[in-house]
């Protein structure tokens, strides 16, 4: 199911843009049908101290994303194999969860069962221990020990999207990024890539993700909420490691490309647990959340970061691609401008502060 297998419908140019177009449709109507029934399906969001929103929001965008996504794979699990179908069950569990507390909140403890049991379900099924471990260039390592260690990965990538998700068009931009830069890397090899099914998943998936962005723009008519969140950053991790498996890209290529939100993320959440603050408690510390308001503007925020992403980024990571050997240094160079930069911008800083 990795990549580099190419199927006949996969050839043709003409099937896969239907394809897409096909997702981006769906996408859209479902963006229109929840503005429509928004309040009739409780997923209307109304401000609150914590939010950065001034106005009530419907929050079902997801419902949109997920199902263009999941109409692409569909057609790839229609040629392909088992393991695509694991991955869209496992995708949609995690957006009906989303949804359901889109909805009405639910405990973290179930969100949290969620994502472990997909994230665990979808490594014990779709992938080699073997060759995950070969691609991360590991050796000879107990696959409990790898499988248990990726988990906590993805599940801390899952949160810390959902955590990024914040302001009109950030994290539906990040997603459109982390989804078409490893193709980009790919085509620098010649993989010929747009014959393989998967290529056209991943660019059905960042089309759905496009037409939300559309609607997502400041100022937004509606949010991508738990149920888009949830779902891209599972889609976006699990794609990463298919990429990885399928030697598209290095594991130092997949570390450069999400440095913005690692960065941010992660800078608040360790400044947040050094001041012994209860870590789930809902906040508006990230940077991100600091400039906007600063700024007062959503819109130069979330450019800022895709032009940090597609100049600065982007070319570290062609670069990883073209001298492998030095993908550490690169790696290094990627993210320290990147933790000074959110330290300055008050990144878990007391609000007081």
């Amino acid at each position: 199911m990795f990549p580099n297998v190419a199927l006949g419908w996969g050839r043709s140019v003409l099937v896969g843009l239907a394809i897409v177009a096909l997702s981006g449709g769906l996408s859209a109507a479902a963006m229109v049908l929840v503005l429509r029934y928004a309040k009739r399906m409780r997923l209307v969001q109304a401000p609150n101290g914590r939010s950065s929103h001034r106005s009530p929001t419907p929050a079902g965008g997801g419902i949109g994303i997920a199902g263009g996504a999941t109409l692409a794979a569909l057609f790839v699990a229609a040629g392909q194999s088992w393991p695509t179908v694991w991955i869209i069950g496992f995708g949609l569990l995690l957006a009906g969860v989303g949804l359901w507390d889109d909805i009405s909140p639910q405990p973290a403890a179930l969100r949290l069962g969620a994502q472990l049991a997909a994230v665990a379900g979808t490594l014990a099924l779709v992938f080699s221990p073997f060759a995950l471990a070969n691609a991360f260039g590991l050796g000879i390592v107990p696959d409990p020990v790898l499988l248990a260690a990726l988990s906590l990965v993805l599940v801390y990538w899952i949160n810390l999207f959902n955590f990024m998700d914040g302001i009109d068009g950030l994290a539906g931009s990040e997603a459109v990024f982390l989804l078409m830069a490893p193709v980009v890397l790919a085509l620098l090899d010649g993989f010929g890539v747009a014959s393989t099914p998967f290529y056209w998943w991943v660019l059905a998936t960042a089309t759905a993700t496009a037409v939300f962005l559309a609607f997502n723009w400041q100022p937004a008519r509606i949010f991508m909420g738990d149920a888009g969140s949830l779902f891209l950053g599972f889609v976006t991790a699990i794609f990463g490691l298919i990429e990885l498996v399928g030697g598209w890209i290095s594991p130092w290529e997949l570390a450069i490309l999400p440095a913005c939100f690692f960065t941010d993320a992660t800078v608040t959440l360790v400044r947040r647990a050094a001041q012994g603050e209860a870590l789930m408690t809902a906040h508006r510390r990230h940077a991100y959340q600091r400039l906007a308001r600063r700024f007062d503007s959503h819109r130069r925020v979330t450019l800022g970061v895709t032009a940090v992403n597609v100049a600065w980024l982007l070319p570290l990571a062609v670069v990883a691609h073209l001298r492998p050997e030095f993908g550490p240094e690169l790696a290094a160079l990627a993210y320290l401008p990147l933790v000074v930069a959110v330290v300055l911008a008050g990144a878990g800083r007391s609000e007081h502060a």
